[in-house]
């Protein structure tokens, strides 16, 4: 059975999210810029891009797989969530092994993006419930 709905909701709830990341990237990497100069301000800037590259990503696959079912709903967000943090944890891992960075400045900027964006979203969905949220059309 699959489930037959109008747009993707979850890939514009995601894109809604990362667009936020217009403002609170700029922000870290100005920061780290200030305390540890190009090598913090380049760390800053690819710790967003790993967290902005996961919240689309997990827009992609929840919205995929409820035009499949909602069993591969439910799925996805359980399994897709391991899968992700995985990935994250995996291209954090390679990132920092491979490519010169500021680790503190990469990790503290991913971190903070991470929990930034989704607590930024959360209130603006909460506010949002009595009206038509801009991710719903």
């Amino acid at each position: 059975m699959t489930i037959e709905h109008g747009p993707p909701i979850e890939a514009n709830l995601a894109r809604e999210t990362v667009a936020r990341a217009v403002y609170i990237g700029p922000v870290l990497v100005l920061l780290f810029a200030l305390l540890n100069g190009w090598d913090g301000a380049w760390s800053a800037a690819l710790g967003v891009v790993v967290v902005v590259a996961n919240f689309l990503l997990a827009g992609a696959i929840l919205s995929i797989s409820l035009r499949i079912s909602l069993q591969a709903y439910h799925a996805a967000a359980l399994i897709g969530f391991l899968l992700r943090l995985g990935l994250f944890v995996g291209a954090v891992y390679l990132i920092a092994t491979l490519v010169e960075v500021d680790r503190i400045a990469f990790g503290i900027a991913a971190v903070v993006s991470y929990i930034a964006l989704l607590t930024w979203e959360a209130v603006s969905i909460t506010r949002d419930r009595e009206r038509q949220p801009s991710w719903r059309s």
